[in-house]
C-alpha cells in the first residue's frame, strides 16, 4: 500500500495510507440503514441519462481528502452524457461495464441501506473521456445511483444519493480493487440539477442556476503527457494546492458570492468568464493549471486574447472549456493557427438527469 505525504506548510505534514480494498468491504451508510424503507420494485427497465460536468475549481483543498469528501467548488453540466440501465432481478447481480468494481461497491451500499434482497441487471455507457476533467466517474455513479433508487420505488432522496456517492466515492485500481478518491460533490449536483452549481463543504448544495443557455461549449484537450490521475493527482491536490488555498480561499469565496452569482442571475457569460479567469490564477486552481508545466496557461491566454467570453480548465485538466456564441466553423478558424483542435462540441445542459422506463 502506498503511503502518501500531505504537506500544508512547514509545520503541517501528515501521512495518508492509500489503501485499496475489494468492492463492498468499506461501506459508509451514513446511518441511513437505521430506517425501514417501503420498497416497490418496478417491472421493466429504468434508464437514467446524466450529463457530464466541467469542474471549474475547488473552493478549499484543505477541507477534503480521500475518504473525506467536501471542499466546496463550482462547475456546470454539459450535453455529454452517461447512461445507466437497471432492471430488478430475483437474486443475481450483473454489471455490464468495463469499470464494474466502482458500480459493484455502490450497489452493496444501496442494498445494505435499503434492505433490498433482490438482484439487479445493470448496463452502463459512459462518455469515454476519462481523466481529462469531465467527471466520468461521478457522472456514471449518479446515473447508476438514481437508476437503482428508481427501480425499487425511490426510497432515498436525491440529496441522500449525492451524499452516499460522496462518502463512497472510489476509483478502481489495476488489480480490480478500489480506493477512496477525491470528491467535492460538484459532479453529482450538476448532473442532477443541470446548469451551474455552487457547493459548500460537506457536499452541501448552496446554489444552482441555468448557465449559458443557447451558447456553444467547446472542449479542447491540448497535447500533454502529464498525468491527472492516481498518485500524481494526490501529490498535486494534497500538497501545493492546499498551501495556495490557505492564502486565497477567502478571495475565492468572495468572488463566488459577490460576482459570480449576480452574473449568473443576469446571464452575463462575459462577466462569469472574467471571474473564472481570475480564479485560474488563485489558490488550488493555480496548482492544477501549473501541473501541466504552464502550457495550459499559454493556450488559455491565447484564447482570451481572441476575446472569447469564457475560458477555463476543468478539474485537474487538461481539458479547456470555452463558452461562446461562435459557431464551429468560426471557432475552428480561430484555433487552427494556435495548434489546438476541438475534442467535443456541445452546449450547457440546464435540465439535469432524465429518468425513463421501458417494458
Amino acid at each position: 500500500m502506498a503511503i502518501m505525504k500531505i504537506r500544508g506548510g512547514d509545520l503541517d505534514l501528515v501521512e495518508y495510507e492509500f489503501g485499496t480494498f475489494a468492492p463492498g468491504k468499506n461501506l459508509k451508510t451514513l446511518g441511513l440503514e437505521k430506517k425501514k424503507y417501503s420498497l416497490k420494485p418496478v417491472t421493466g427497465t429504468v434508464l437514467v441519462k446524466a450529463p457530464a460536468r466541467i469542474h471549474l475549481t475547488v473552493l478549499d483543498m484543505n477541507r477534503f481528502a480521500p475518504d473525506h469528501p467536501g471542499g466546496g467548488g463550482i462547475g456546470f453540466a454539459i450535453q455529454c452524457y452517461c447512461t445507466a440501465e437497471v432492471r430488478c432481478t430475483k437474486k443475481e447481480i450483473t454489471i455490464d461495464y468495463n469499470r464494474a468494481p466502482i458500480v459493484k461497491n455502490f450497489v452493496e451500499v444501496f442494498r445494505k441501506i435499503t434492505g433490498y434482497k433482490g438482484g439487479f441487471a445493470i448496463r452502463v455507457t459512459d462518455h469515454e473521456h476519462k481523466h481529462v476533467g469531465l467527471g466520468s466517474t461521478s457522472t456514471v455513479m449518479i446515473a447508476v445511483a438514481t437508476a437503482l433508487n428508481d427501480a425499487v420505488g425511490s426510497p432515498l432522496t436525491v440529496t441522500q444519493l449525492r451524499h452516499l456517492i460522496g462518502h463512497n466515492y472510489v476509483e478502481e485500481t489495476a488489480d480490480g480493487k478500489i480506493a477512496f478518491g477525491f470528491e467535492t460533490g460538484v459532479g453529482p449536483a450538476a448532473s442532477i440539477h443541470g446548469g451551474m452549481v455552487l457547493m459548500g463543504d460537506e457536499l452541501s448544495l448552496v446554489y444552482h442556476h441555468s448557465f449559458a443557455e443557447g451558447r456553444n461549449v467547446y472542449i479542447l484537450i491540448p497535447p500533454t503527457d502529464i498525468s491527472s490521475a492516481g498518485t500524481q493527482e494526490f501529490d498535486l491536490l494534497m500538497n501545493k494546492a492546499r498551501t495556495l488555498d490557505y492564502r486565497d480561499r477567502e478571495l475565492k469565496a468572495y468572488l463566488f458570492l459577490m460576482d459570480l452569482v449576480p452574473a449568473l442571475e443576469r446571464d452575463d457569460v462575459r462577466k462569469i468568464g472574467e471571474v473564472i479567469w481570475e480564479i485560474e490564477f488563485r489558490g488550488s486552481k493555480r496548482a492544477e493549471v501549473e501541473h501541466h508545466s504552464y502550457g495550459i496557461y499559454h493556450y488559455m491566454n491565447l484564447l482570451r486574447e481572441r476575446k472569447l467570453e469564457f475560458v477555463g480548465m476543468s478539474s485537474v485538466g487538461p481539458s479547456i472549456a470555452v463558452v461562446t456564441e461562435l459557431d464551429k466553423s468560426a471557432m475552428k478558424k480561430m484555433l487552427d493557427p494556435l495548434g489546438l483542435k476541438i475534442a467535443i462540441v456541445t452546449k450547457a445542459d440546464n435540465k439535469g438527469l432524465v429518468i425513463t422506463r421501458t417494458d
